[in-house]
């Protein structure tokens, strides 16, 4: 057994907090971390029925306040809410109606490990979102478009094809460290914010 993840939940209610309580403590890959130790969480938890002010006030604070990466376990939520969200630094989202123990551990570890992870109709709502934006919103510093490697095309393809940083490392033969750094570079080069803005930036520009 590996060392386990550290996660801290928030939830709006204390019904919420109790069902992943339930659902996260009998698992040997996790630790819940006790109420006044948020601090030492790898992953946060938040359990909300909807995305509301409420919500995007507590993600804007984690965001800023610690190191931890957040995933959202949400009941329902509108397009403009979900981007919001991410835009307020959300790895991962998760519905509620899928929440089970098995799944939850599974998104954990993922953004534990750098991941994102978004159901595939929430990551194809984003990607249309990016595709409509201008081109100073997609580049707001005025950046040109270098062109991108092969090696980059290749991994943004199967980025938008859904696979995760393992598959891709192995579909093109190189490691995990190498996959992840140049996703690294593409967003720090084009000054884009994660996985699904540079997929969106490369379809609207011809690119993939």
């Amino acid at each position: 057994m590996g060392v386990r993840v550290t996660v801290a939940t928030y939830a709006e209610d204390p019904v919420l907090r109790a069902g992943i309580a339930h659902q996260l403590r009998p698992r040997p890959e996790v630790e819940l971390v006790a109420p006044g130790e948020e601090n030492r969480a790898a992953v946060t938890l938040v359990v909300v029925d909807q995305i509301g002010d409420d919500t995007v006030r507590l993600l804007r604070r984690l965001r800023h306040g610690k190191a931890s990466r957040t995933a959202l376990v949400v009941g329902r939520f509108e397009p403009p809410a979900l981007r919001t969200a991410i835009e307020c630094g959300v790895a991962a989202v998760i519905r509620r109606a899928e929440a089970t123990g098995d799944r939850l551990v599974s998104v954990i570890t993922a953004v534990s490990k750098g991941e994102g992870v978004l159901p595939g109709d929430v990551l194809g709502q984003l990607l249309d979102h990016v595709g409509q934006l201008s081109r100073s919103s997609l580049d707001p510093g005025g950046v040109a478009l270098s062109t991108l490697s092969a090696r980059e095309t290749d991994v943004l393809r199967l980025v938008s094809e859904g696979f995760d940083t393992n598959e891709i490392a192995g579909k093109l033969s190189y490691s995990e460290r190498t996959i992840k750094n140049v996703l690294s570079e593409i967003n720090a080069r084009l000054r884009l914010r994660n996985r699904a803005h540079a997929v969106g930036y490369a379809m609207r520009s011809g690119l993939l």
